[in-house]
C-alpha cells in the first residue's frame, strides 16, 4: 500500500506517544492518573498491533467468510442463528476460532492461544 504521508508514519506516532507514557511518565503517577495512564498505554498498544497486523487479518478473514460462503459477519451470524449452517459446525467452528485468536492477537497478545 502506498502510503500518502511522510515520515513519520502513524505506528511510529503511535509507540511514541506510547513509549512516553511508559518511560517518562508512568513512573510519576499515582492513583487515578496512574491507571487511566496504563489504560491509555495498553489502548495504544492495541493500535500498533492492529496497524501491524490488520492488513493481513483482514485478508484471512475475508478469506474465512468466503469459504464459508458469506460475504460478511452479519450474513454468516444470520445463517449461523437460522441453523442453516448446523452441518457445518466443524467447519464453522475453525473459522470462528480463528478470528477470535486474530482479534487476541491485537487486543491480547499475552492471552493463551
Amino acid at each position: 500500500m502506498s502510503q500518502p504521508h511522510d515520515a513519520p508514519m502513524a505506528r511510529e506516532l503511535v509507540e511514541a506517544v506510547r513509549e512516553f507514557l511508559e518511560r517518562d511518565l508512568l513512573g510519576t503517577l499515582e492513583g487515578r492518573l496512574r491507571f487511566h495512564t496504563l489504560v491509555a498505554i495498553n489502548v495504544l498498544g492495541m493500535v500498533e498491533r492492529e496497524l501491524e497486523l490488520g492488513p493481513t487479518q483482514e485478508t484471512g478473514h475475508a478469506a474465512r467468510l468466503a469459504e464459508l460462503g458469506f460475504g460478511s459477519d452479519a450474513e454468516l451470524a444470520a445463517a449461523i442463528r437460522s441453523g442453516s449452517l448446523d452441518s457445518r459446525y466443524d467447519e464453522v467452528r475453525t473459522a470462528l476460532l480463528d478470528s477470535v485468536r486474530a482479534k487476541l492477537e491485537v487486543s491480547s497478545p499475552a492471552y493463551p492461544h
